[in-house]
């Protein structure tokens, strides 16, 4: 039997001690890391919180002017809406939909996506209210007809979504376009249309939804006879390239669409990471210019006053109508 005599001990105690530290290091990382993990984690849920409580509720009103009448025309005021998703229990959206009355636009285009359930229709026209007696032109989304599903939300990233199978039941879009078409608005599904307002012609072309694969603008092409129209208005509910690319090559001046939430959940100062359809992020809302066979149009995106029932938040991205007042072509843009 051998006994450590005091020589001995020094480097077992340089072992303990260096053993020591290094458990109360590696607990100080440990430590860091939970409180960073626990960090991260209150982060999002604040963000997720802000999202889903308030930001999904911040209505505003985007103003945006656009040069696309004949000189020395009077302006006119367009009101344009999109993407309402509309449900019984949306009281919030409800509300600040019935305010937007009280701007009397002399014209409402509304893109499509009204509907997000079955008994929406009477909530709907209630909360259009006095809208419905202005001047009205319209097309159908994907969610007129069909009702929202839940997709997972990483999908997005890898391109448009699809509707692998189209559900058995409808919504009762028919029921809402037989309240559009008893207030005087006009359906533009692979329509020409034409309305004089404050003594400009304003023509219209529209399709069907884009996204469902249901375009079909061959039925309505053609240049513009400027004889017949001063400011030509191409309207559909999702911005496929397809699509404003034939509306411009065709002459329009200005384009109308919305479907792509703005990209709804968004990076601050830096915008969209999607739009759920081909068009670029950076052009996921607001007013832009689009060039095709030898031609340039105004394009305008709207972020959409709602969002699915499925993901009801939004993020850097707040829902928004838009008041666009069309001027004379001589008159810069400015936007708010």
């Amino acid at each position: 039997m051998s006994v450590l005599g005091a020589s001995d001990m020094g480097p077992v105690w340089q072992q303990v001690s260096l053993v020591a530290l290094l458990l109360v290091a590696a607990n100080r990382v440990t430590n860091a890391i939970v409180k960073g993990l626990l960090g991260v984690g209150a982060v999002g849920a604040g963000c997720l919180a802000y999202a889903g409580l308030y930001e999904v509720n911040a209505f505003r009103l985007r103003r945006v002017d656009v040069p696309v009448l004949p000189s020395g025309a009077r302006p006119i005021r367009v009101l344009h809406m999109s993407d309402v998703h509309m449900t019984p229990s949306f009281r919030a959206r409800q509300r600040w939909l019935s305010t937007l009355g009280a701007l009397e636009p002399d014209l409402v285009i509304n893109t499509g996506d009204n509907l997000a359930h079955q008994d929406a229709v009477p909530y709907v026209l209630r909360s259009f209210g006095r809208l419905l007696d202005r001047p009205g032109v319209y097309v159908w989304g994907s969610n007129d007809y069909y009702a929202p599903q839940f997709k997972n939300p990483l999908r997005y990233f890898q391109g448009p979504s699809r509707m692998v199978r189209r559900p058995q039941h409808t919504l009762p879009w028919q029921d809402l376009g037989r309240g559009f078409k008893e207030a005087g608005w006009i359906d533009l599904t692979h329509t020409r249309a034409s309305l004089e307002i404050k003594g400009v012609r304003l023509g219209f072309r529209g399709t069907d939804d884009p996204h469902l694969g249901q375009d079909h603008y061959a039925e309505v092409t053609g240049p513009i006879n400027r004889d017949e129209i001063d400011v030509a208005i191409g309207v559909t509910h999702a911005p496929y390239r397809r699509v404003i690319d034939a509306m411009t090559s065709d002459g329009h001046d200005l384009i109308m669409a919305g479907h792509t939430h703005g990209g709804q959940v968004c990076v601050p100062f830096y915008g969209a990471l999607v739009t759920n359809c081909d068009l670029h992020t950076r052009r996921a809302k607001g007013l832009s210019q689009h060039s095709a066979g030898g031609h340039t149009a105004w394009l305008h995106v709207s972020a959409g006053v709602g969002t699915s029932p499925h993901a009801p938040i939004r993020f850097a991205c707040p829902p928004e109508a838009t008041l666009l007042t069309l001027t004379g072509r001589s008159v810069e843009t400015s936007a708010a």
